[in-house]
């Protein structure tokens, strides 16, 4: 072994660790990675920055704004809604139409994004027909995983894994290149999970599911807000008038949380006789968003949620006069401009460990934290000091388009649902021109008109000069993360090519199996590519394994794409975890998984699409 060898060793070996200790962020690694690299002058600036313009690179960019405007028009809840109205009733005809419907729209769009869409529709079809949602959930997120190994487009690794044929000069994959065996793999996956996986899913009806609530208004009456509603009167002696929201400290100095603020509007005028106006006013009060700066008048009311030993201390102390609320308080919260969602906080959240105030969330993000619901029952009600962990349920009020703006946020929240008003703010209209661009999209693919990177760049495109969202929403639809993962990861690729590391796995692999018949090397190549997809990112996964893997072939005389199309496969197997994959980390609150739920069926599952892709793809694609 050569001192590059073992430096670019060293380097694998230290993103590795950093991936699965979290210590650092993934793309972080990857540009870590590609300094490294050049630093050490295992690459030259050229060939460490070269990811960056991957064709594979671009496309993935293309299809997140293209899924985000599949999304924003509702074109994925419209879908998704009308296939699940033939779900019926029954348990077994439930878990398949569900698989069968998130792994039609994840061949098309981000696995992410279509669980996300549908999860409050399975949580809300669970209770109507009285099934326990942790019987239907993980059939949710295998299903797009499923999914995503049906097209082209389907996942990253499908695209990466072409790319890298093509860069050698061989036939890459075409559009429905993986759809057969992606078929016959969803089928497997139907099938296991109606025989098998239902058994060793638990049945758990947990009395505090934050997301088994559809509407706002449901939200509010579960969370028992009409009982913590107060309205507090602004009298004209009280030491707040003429203060501004964040010069009162409400929050802080008595745990009041301000909802909304109810002002008597100012008469205005309308003609004047000579001495005399006259006025017109109005019996309706004006509805005001508690911001920070917003001065505070006397008489001024204020819609406020708290304990009543909180409420009566603050209206002892500033002069307030106390009312309970009544019933049209509660609809102030909700209307088309405002109203409450909940909002998950995934693995990474950067709110992980922090309390709301640490966080300062209502500052940054212009919105008020009513309550915070905990997986397996613990439900913590001091909401200042409650350190927030993964699988919380943050209920929070504000406007719908601030509420909206945390879908963008994806690293640091999953927003539950899609209330009607919330998705009145998105291009709804613009649908079926959504529609017609993805469909057009797929025929450039399909009758190879154009290459895929351009027909997915020009899709992207015609979404923005279409309005299906504007040139800011795009940009946030893109997930920088994996984009910048991917490509600090393709030169590590390089790196590994270049120094012979991966020819001496390669030769390694040719001469332990070399003898032996061919599918125990793609049985093998299988097994080690789900392993790591457990604890790595798909992409990162795919990027390092997929070149041995055409090495390996090569070295052994044998065609590679069999042996290609098994990793691009089994990088997307992320079942054993429920942080293998994001779809799995969705529903596991949600469901009230624990880990070894994961392994005990996705193991099984794992080792069934093992065998059914090492039996079929050397008779779709000849080893000789």
């Amino acid at each position: 072994m050569t001192i590059e060898m073992w430096i670019t060793l060293g380097i694998l070996a230290a993103a590795i660790l950093l991936f699965i200790t979290e210590w650092l962020r993934v793309d972080t690694v990857a540009l870590l990675v590609v300094i490294t690299l050049i630093l050490t002058r295992v690459l030259n600036v050229q060939e460490a920055i070269a990811g960056f313009s991957n064709p594979a690179v671009l496309t993935i960019a293309a299809l997140f704004i293209i899924g985000g405007a599949v999304l924003q028009t509702g074109l994925a809840g419209i879908i998704g809604r009308q296939i699940l109205v033939i779900a019926g009733r029954k348990q077994n005809r439930l878990v398949a139409v569900i698989m069968g419907t998130v792994a039609l729209l994840s061949s098309f769009m981000s696995d992410t994004g279509t669980v996300a869409v549908l999860l409050p529709a399975i949580i809300s079809l669970s209770r109507s027909v009285k099934q326990a949602a942790s019987k239907l959930l993980i059939p949710l997120s295998y299903g797009a995983l499923l999914g995503g190994a049906m097209t082209l487009i389907g996942t990253p690794p499908n695209i990466i894994v072409s790319d890298i044929l093509a860069d050698q000069g061989m036939q890459p994959f075409q559009f429905f290149d993986y759809t057969l065996i992606g078929i016959l793999l969803l089928i497997t996956g139907i099938g296991f999970m109606l025989l098998i996986g239902i058994r060793l899913l638990p049945e758990r009806h947990t009395q505090q599911m934050p997301q088994r609530i559809d509407t706002p208004s449901e939200l509010v009456d579960f969370y028992r807000l009409p009982e913590n509603l107060f309205k507090l009167r602004v009298r004209r002696g009280s030491p707040l008038v003429g203060k501004t929201l964040q010069e009162t400290n409400l929050g802080q100095n008595f745990k009041v949380t301000i909802l909304k603020i109810l002002r008597d509007p100012q008469p205005r005028e309308l003609a004047k006789f000579g001495e005399r106006k006259l006025m017109l006013g109005s019996d309706e009060q004006d509805e005001i968003s508690p911001q920070p700066n917003i001065a505070i008048h006397a008489d001024d009311i204020f819609i406020v949620q708290g304990h009543h030993n909180d409420i009566n201390h603050a209206s002892a102390s500033l002069n307030l006069a106390i009312q309970p609320a009544e019933s049209l308080d509660k609809e102030t919260l909700i209307s088309q401009e405002a109203g409450v969602a909940e909002v998950l906080l995934p693995p990474r959240s950067s709110l992980v460990g922090k309390t709301v105030v640490d966080a300062r969330f209502g500052t940054l993000h212009q919105l008020t934290v009513l309550g915070i619901n905990r997986p397996g029952g613990e439900n913590p009600t001091n909401l200042k000091d409650t350190r927030l962990q993964f699988g919380d349920t943050l209920l929070v009020q504000g406007s719908w388009q601030q509420i909206h703006n945390l879908r963008k946020m994806r690293r640091d929240f999953v927003v539950m649902g899609e209330p009607e008003s919330m998705l009145a703010a998105t291009n709804r209209a613009k649908a079926p021109l959504a529609l017609l661009v993805l469909m057009g999209m797929l025929v450039l693919m399909i009758t190879n008109t154009l290459p895929v990177a351009a027909a997915s760049m020009l899709a992207a495109l015609l979404m923005i000069l279409s309005g299906c969202l504007n040139i800011d929403d795009a940009y946030a639809a893109v997930d920088w993360k994996s984009l910048v993962l991917i490509a600090g990861m393709l030169p590590m690729s390089t790196a590994l090519q270049k120094v012979g590391l991966i020819g001496i796995v390669a030769e390694g692999l040719t001469d332990t199996f070399g003898q032996m018949n061919p599918l125990i090397l793609m049985s093998t190549l299988f097994l080690l590519t789900s392993l790591f997809t457990q604890v790595l990112s798909n992409t990162a996964t795919t990027v390092l394994i997929a070149p041995i893997a055409l090495a390996a072939a090569l070295k052994l005389g044998l065609q590679p794409h069999a042996f290609m199309m098994t990793v691009a496969i089994s990088a997307s197997m992320a079942f054993a975890s429920p942080v293998a994959s994001p779809t799995n980390t969705l529903v596991m609150g949600a469901g009230d998984y624990q880990f070894s739920d994961y392994i005990k069926v996705g193991l099984p599952l794992i080792l069934l699409t093992m065998v059914i892709s090492v039996l079929v793809l050397p008779l779709l694609w000849p080893l000789n």
